[in-house]
């Protein structure tokens, strides 16, 4: 009787990839909470493993050394958010002359767009006399506060995870960095080292750039809007400088506060157009001067990729996508140029 070895061999057909794919990105979806604050955590404790380092070079124990950085930065947080805090208790206080403001603007608006409808209404054809269909979108109050308690839950899931988050990773950097080459071949671990280290250069130059471009912003938006005399100088230069940072959409979403803000000192239209265009230049400026200049050339992504990014995983994630994005898509190129049959998605990517 003759015995024959039959070998298999496991190979994905396109529509399995394309189903695994799927599944991925549902899973994504799904559970955004969970990796939000997972994705959260890494780019933070990337941020943070260098002061880490310092620490651990003068004996300082490493988890000790982790406590230790993680209580500065709460302590710092804690005194930028009072006084925030503080400014948006007086702008709280201000708010209903603003909602006035808007609801009659809102109101003009409104009035504007039922002309135009009703003019486009009298040279439409006549549709035979047929009843437009109505649909209700309205929720009842319980439907809502369901909503936002789903919410809320997930901002308390990120915000109460993420500190011990952070410091098992930093705490326990050697031993997850052993760990992770384990998981590869010998033959692979130094390229893998390789690879790791370059997303921890690029991530932790990123954020660094990042934050201290938003710096800039922030400082420039305040004397701007203080030369300008708008009200709550500071408090809309930190949210409107944040929002330029955004990359391209950043420079519509920074006018939004100063043209609230402004709503009842201008009663033109030019101060609009002059904010607008300021803004512009700065978002400018610091997408196209300081970021190269501080970052470099370690995120490395062209435009395009860029603009589908931030589509991408902003429609997945909303703001947090916006924000995840070009770390996410800045890792997926490092770790594409390693790998040699990705490397053409790595090229496309930096192209």
């Amino acid at each position: 009787m003759n015995v024959e070895n039959i070998s298999f061999t496991a190979r994905s057909n396109p529509s399995q990839r394309v189903i695994a794919i799927g599944i991925v990105f549902g899973f994504l979806y799904w559970a955004s909470s969970v990796v939000i604050a997972i994705l959260l955590a890494v780019l933070l404790a990337y941020f943070l493993d260098p002061v880490v380092k310092v620490l651990d070079r003068i004996h300082v124990p490493r988890a000790l050394g982790a406590l230790l950085v993680l209580l500065a930065s709460g302590t710092a947080l804690a005194a930028v958010g009072y006084s925030v805090a503080d400014r948006l208790e007086s702008f709280a206080e201000a708010w209903p002359r603003y909602s006035t403001t808007l609801k009659r603007e809102a109101a003009t608006m409104n009035s504007k767009l039922a002309f135009i409808e009703k003019q486009v209404a009298e040279i439409t054809p006549s549709d035979g006399g047929k009843v437009p269909l109505r649909v209700d979108n309205s929720q009842t109050l319980g439907a809502l506060l369901l909503r936002g308690l789903g919410s809320l839950y997930s901002i308390l899931l990120v915000w109460t995870f993420l500190p011990f988050l952070v410091f098992f990773m930093l705490a326990g950097k050697r031993k997850i960095w052993r760990a992770t080459l384990d998981l590869f071949p010998e033959s692979s671990r130094m390229a893998v080292r390789e690879t790791l280290d370059q997303v921890g250069a690029m991530l932790r130059s990123y954020i660094a750039g990042t934050a201290l471009v938003g710096l800039i912003l922030i400082a420039a938006n305040w004397a701007f809007f203080w030369t300008i005399h708008l009200d709550y100088a500071f408090l809309t230069a930190v949210v409107s400088g944040l929002c330029n940072l955004v990359p391209y959409l950043g420079a519509v979403l920074s006018w939004v506060p100063p043209f609230v803000i402004g709503l009842p000192q201008w009663k033109t239209a030019g101060p609009f157009f002059g904010v607008a265009a300021v803004l512009s230049a700065f978002h400018l400026i610091g997408a196209n001067v300081l970021m190269p200049a501080i970052v470099g050339r370690r995120v490395h992504l062209n435009a395009l990729a860029v603009t589908i990014a931030l589509l991408f995983w902003g429609w997945i994630w909303g703001g947090a996508g916006l924000l995840l994005a070009i770390p996410i898509t800045a890792t997926m190129k490092v770790i594409c140029d390693h790998v040699p049959t990705w490397r053409r998605v790595g090229r496309w990517l930096g192209a």
